[in-house]
């Protein structure tokens, strides 16, 4: 318990920092199990490793464009950013899951023999490893901070670390039964499970750019704060939100009598926003003040214009 708690303290800019580390390191384990083998299997576990080092490093670089404060072109802040982070990652494993392959089928063509297996095996998980511990520590950070950008190079890790374990596996039994052409085939699982993964990023991505509305356990933290609000002269309607990278939004309108003064009026919907602000972590709270007796009416032609 303490260690989970103490990840996810971790800052989703150090976390990102440690990928572009760790993935170095991998790269350069899994190069030198691929060399030392000559197994295809490994040089497509290497290759992962490659698309792994860029996407840390442009999920850093959006993560920072992130943290940005508002300014006057804007208003909203730059949370936004942490989207194109995974749609690049989606991106950069689609060209990964292309180059592996093209070098299995090559392969499967030509069968080569395996050597020096142990020491490439050992290379191989040693840098899995590596890789399950940290995308444990960026799975607890990115709950913590929602952030979209830690989450997707978390994913990607703990694809590489089911690839890897494939390939380990595959590998073995290339060695074991003599029969060579299961090296490539492994690769080839390979490259279709990291394009499966390529597309569920891209999907987030996308969903994140269109405005997706809050997770439903947000939508009924944010509906029990209002009911501790309502009242018979007072009622919430029209409440819409969305996601933009970290920070929530949620617009609505209060209904209050006309009779009530202005001051009085402000007072509560300020209370009202302060306790959803509360309730809900990264939350910005908009409420439109309204006379009980009016309801604004938009039609489709309005909202476009």
């Amino acid at each position: 318990m303490t260690l989970a708690l103490s990840a996810r303290r971790l800052l989703p800019e150090t976390l990102l920092r440690w990928s572009v580390a760790v993935a170095v390191v991998t790269i350069a384990l899994k190069f030198l199990a691929w060399r030392l083998t000559g197994s295809v299997g490994l040089l497509s576990d290497a290759m992962e490793s490659i698309v792994n080092l860029a996407s840390a490093a442009f999920a850093l670089l959006m993560v920072k464009i992130a943290m940005q404060p508002p300014d006057e072109g804007h208003p909203y802040g730059h949370h936004k950013a942490e989207y194109f982070s995974a749609g690049f990652e989606g991106m950069m494993i689609f060209i990964a899951a292309a180059a592996i392959l093209w070098t299995a089928l090559l392969r499967l063509k030509d069968p080569q023999p395996l050597e020096q297996l142990g020491i490439g095996l050992v290379l191989s998980v040693v840098s899995s490893a590596l890789n399950g511990g940290l995308a444990w520590l960026m799975f607890q950070s990115a709950r913590e901070h929602r952030s979209v950008a830690v989450e997707g190079d978390a994913r990607h890790l703990m694809t590489d670390v089911w690839t890897s374990a494939g390939v380990v596996v595959g590998v073995g039994l290339a060695a074991a039964t003599g029969l060579l052409w299961l090296d490539p085939i492994v690769a080839i699982g390979v490259a279709a499970n990291i394009l499966r993964e390529g597309v569920h990023l891209m999907w987030r991505s996308a969903e994140g750019l269109m405005d997706r509305a809050l997770e439903p356990e947000v939508l009924a933290e944010i509906e029990n704060t209002l009911a501790q609000f309502k009242h018979r002269t007072i009622r919430f309607d029209h409440v819409s939100s969305r996601r933009s990278g970290r920070r929530r939004f949620v617009d609505l309108h209060m209904h209050m009598p006309a009779t009530v003064t202005l001051g009085r009026a402000a007072a509560v919907r300020a209370a009202v926003e302060q306790a959803l602000m509360s309730a809900v972590p990264g939350l910005r709270a908009t409420i439109q003040l309204l006379p009980s007796d009016v309801e604004p009416h938009f039609t489709e032609e309005e909202d476009i214009l």
